[in-house]
Order: structure tokens, then C-alpha cells, then sequence
């Protein structure tokens, strides 16, 4: 599947801040949304449930979650009335071939990110042709060149409508939308992936600081940097 170039250029000729609606007026059922359900996700899955609640909305659950977090995924999926919520996971057959012990991310973090979340996804993501993500450009220097609009090579497009926002921006959009917290977030967690691979963030870091802290790894593969 892949965007016409007519479809492509609506979308980078669309303001951010509309780039939601034209999305699902140009590719309804062909677009969803990927969330991890993270410490400032809340905000964009409230945008797609006042737009439309039954897009999908691609949850990876690496088996390695934070208790937390998966309970905050049923939190917000029923407090936004979200209605297609997939939870995509890793075979149990290959799992126990791969990380039989649960201790891959310990000695090869990019071969575990691979096995729980690069190939699940990758498997599901050819039903759309287009993508919704969270990130932003000021979550880490990685980032800082992030578009709104990313045209992928197999044709498809990566859509960031938050790319722009600043995370005062969205904490006072979320309190006035009075949307959940993460429980984490009250512990210092301002990114928050698999409980192995993350820590608290220390006053003066970036965001995603404490994902693969002290380590040159920086993202988990589904995406890569701008």
C-alpha cells in the first residue's frame, strides 16, 4: 500500500494542528495510531477519540512492561471510549526460542527491542498506510529535526501532529482536559518503555534520558531518528 502523491502533498501542505481530521477525511481505514501508553500519551489518543474512537490504535505489549503502564492502558482506553485498542505481542514460540529466561535486553537490548516490538509491529503495520505517533521534537536531541509529516520508503507516511508541542504545553493540555496520569510520572518517569530498560529521569536530562540509560542506544527501532 502507499499515499498517492496527491494525498502526500495535502498532508504536508496541512497545519499541524489540523493534521488529524485531513488524515482521517484523506485515509480513514487506512490509518492508525501507534501508542505506547506513556507518561504524555493521554493527550494524542484524546485527539483521535474526539476525531474518531474506532481507529486502531497499535499498543505493543513486549511482555515486559511495567505493571503500571498496562493498567493505565485499560485506564485511558475507557476513559476516551476508545474501541479498537490491538495489543500485539511477540509469539509465545518465539520468546521461549530467543529470551527463553527474560534476560535479552541485559547483554543485547537491540536484539529484545527487535523481537518484542520491531517485528510484531512490522508484521501488522502493511494493513495501513499511514501511521500516527507521539513523538516530539523536543524529547530528545535525536529528535530535534522531526516533521510532521515523515514519507516512509515502502510508500507509507509517518504522521507526528504533536512534533511542535512543548511538554508545558502538553501538561497544561492535559490538566485542562483533566485526562489521567500515568502513575509513573509522579516518580520521576518522563519516558516510559519496558521496566527493564527504564529509569527516572535526573533534573537537568532530556526526557527519554532514562531509556537505555548509559548506553549509546537511543531508540528501539520502530523508529529511527529524524
Amino acid at each position: 500500500m502507499a499515499l498517492t502523491v496527491a494525498e502526500l502533498q495535502t498532508l504536508q501542505q496541512t497545519p499541524e494542528a489540523e493534521l488529524i481530521p485531513t488524515a482521517l477525511r484523506l485515509l480513514r481505514g487506512r490509518l492508525a495510531i501507534v501508542s505506547s501508553f506513556g507518561a504524555e500519551s493521554a493527550l494524542l489518543l484524546a485527539m483521535i477519540a474526539e476525531n474518531d474512537p474506532s481507529m486502531p490504535v497499535l499498543f505493543l505489549d513486549t511482555k515486559r512492561h511495567f505493571p503500571e503502564t498496562l493498567a493505565y492502558r485499560d485506564t485511558l482506553t475507557k476513559f476516551l471510549g476508545l474501541k479498537n485498542v490491538r495489543n500485539i505481542s511477540p509469539t509465545p514460540e518465539a520468546l521461549q526460542n530467543r529470551d527463553p529466561q527474560d534476560q535479552l535486553a541485559d547483554f543485547d537490548p537491540d536484539a529484545c527491542c527487535a523481537l518484542r516490538k520491531v517485528e510484531p509491529l512490522d508484521i501488522v503495520l502493511p494493513e495501513f498506510d499511514a501511521t500516527i505517533t507521539g513523538r516530539k521534537r523536543s524529547q530528545a536531541a535525536t529528535r530535534a529535526a522531526l516533521k510532521a509529516v515523515e514519507p516512509q520508503p515502502d510508500g507509507s507516511v509517518k504522521l507526528n501532529p504533536l512534533a511542535a508541542w512543548t511538554p508545558q504545553e502538553i501538561d497544561a493540555e492535559m490538566t485542562r482536559r483533566n485526562l489521567p496520569r500515568h502513575p509513573l510520572t509522579a516518580l520521576g518517569y518522563t519516558s516510559i518503555g519496558c521496566a527493564p530498560c527504564t529509569r527516572p529521569v535526573k533534573e537537568g536530562e532530556d526526557s527519554r534520558a532514562g531509556r537505555w540509560a548509559g548506553q549509546a542506544k537511543t531508540e528501539c527501532g520502530i523508529h529511527q531518528p529524524a
